[in-house]
């Protein structure tokens, strides 16, 4: 059982909005080639089909376009979603308004991805939102696809809902849908602002068999 860490109730994309401006200056001044690093070993070889979730400022989906790969980046937050987009205009992107659990939209499009990438994004579901959540993500995972996520644990921003989850509980659920866990790791931030409130990561990759 997770345990919330935040007094915030409501929406998973609770106070990214009031954040656009300072969010877009801080993840735009980081490389995808360094954030990615330590697991990018794990990322299929182009050219390959990408769903990138919580694709915030398009960072990541233009350098995966970079690299030859096809991304249909999700963003549910309208303020983050269409500054990406004139930001990061490059036609391998598909921009989406949708979000987790259910992703109706990005199912609507009746195909599987090789890859899944969620960046911050598991942290902010309720329980029942991960039960089905998973559920969804191991139906759009092509055979022998891989789902790349990590996890936030540390102090919560003010007007945020997050909650604090271990990467046990992750695995044991994605294991119910066939998905095997080949990479599971959590270590403390390097981003500057984080290391001086003790943030750490978990980082998990997950094959569909």
């Amino acid at each position: 059982m997770s345990r919330s860490i935040s007094p915030i109730e409501g929406s998973s994309t609770a106070g990214y909005a009031n954040e656009a401006d300072d969010l877009f200056e801080r993840y735009e001044a980081r490389r995808s080639a360094d954030v990615h690093k330590p697991w990018s070993h794990f990322f299929p070889a182009s050219p390959a089909r990408i769903l990138d979730i919580g694709a915030g400022t398009g960072r990541d989906a233009a350098w995966f376009t970079s690299l030859g790969h096809h991304v249909t980046a999700v963003e549910p937050v309208d303020e983050m979603r269409t500054r990406a987009q004139k930001l990061h205009p490059e036609p391998e992107i598909t921009w989406l308004k949708d979000i987790l659990p259910d992703l109706p939209d990005v199912r609507a499009l009746n195909q599987t991805f090789d890859m899944i990438l969620m960046h911050a994004v598991w942290m902010h579901l309720t329980e029942p939102e991960r039960t089905s959540g998973m559920a969804t993500l191991a139906s759009l995972l092509a055979s022998g696809g891989r789902i790349v996520m990590s996890q936030r644990h540390g102090p919560v921003p003010k007007g945020r809902r997050m909650f604090e989850i271990g990467g046990e509980e992750t695995i044991s659920l994605a294991a119910q849908h066939g998905l095997k866990c080949l990479y599971n790791i959590r270590t403390g931030s390097t981003a500057a602002e984080n290391m001086a409130l003790r943030i750490e990561w978990t980082r998990l990759v997950f094959e569909k068999n």
